[in-house]
């Protein structure tokens, strides 16, 4: 399975020639992102503000059967019960033995029985720039009860990119053991599950 971050909270999942993106973001929306320019099978988004509901922006292609089970938790965009900024959905996206789940913008804890539908995943895409979701420290300890296999933070900010008022990725990676911790480029492939947790740090495709 093939993972390639395109910047903010999107990604693009491709198993089989079969590709899905996620929370794709306006064009304009998100500060240092050059627009998408993607083709996809299909296109999901976890809420409906602008930099990450801009489906119509996606060219959508048939021709290759899913190989995807998706499965969807509906959760908040904080810690309000959505009275903030209302409904949040963590996407779950499994293919033989391999699961990624992608946060959204996630806000708030979740409860034990949804925690189980997304521990022990392969990979986990999560924010972790405060203001409009979790923070740093709240991403932590979603890693620590989820125990993935590969760690991707998203929706954060640098001196190139994203948003002022959220934080730099530094400070959840500042969490971690050195060794725990690699950049990568704007892709990775995933075969199987790492024994031991990586923060895999990718660098955003669009970032300009």
């Amino acid at each position: 399975m093939d993972i390639t971050y395109l910047g903010h909270a999107c990604f693009k999942i491709t198993e089989n020639g079969y590709s899905v993106i996620v929370d794709p973001y306006k064009s304009g929306s998100v500060p240092g992102l050059s627009p998408l320019n993607e083709t996809a099978n299909q296109a999901v988004a976890s809420h409906m503000h602008f930099d990450h509901f801009a489906l119509d922006e996606i060219s959508i292609t048939d021709g290759a059967e899913n190989p995807f089970d998706m499965d969807v938790i509906d959760t908040f965009h904080d810690d309000k019960e959505g009275s903030l900024r209302g409904a949040n959905k963590i996407s779950i996206f499994t293919s033989g033995d391999i699961k990624v789940v992608h946060m959204g913008d996630i806000g708030c804890m979740i409860s034990d029985e949804d925690m189980n539908k997304i521990k022990n995943c392969d990979v986990l895409l999560i924010p972790v720039g405060g203001f409009f979701t979790i923070d740093a420290n709240e991403a932590y300890e979603y890693v620590k009860a989820v125990n993935p296999g590969v760690v991707v933070p998203m929706h954060y900010r640098s001196d190139k990119f994203g948003y002022g008022e959220i934080a730099t990725v530094e400070g959840f990676v500042s969490l971690f053991d050195a060794e725990q911790v690699c950049s990568c480029g704007s892709s990775i492939k995933v075969e199987a599950r790492n024994k031991d947790l990586k923060v895999m740090l990718m660098s955003p495709m669009n970032a300009r």
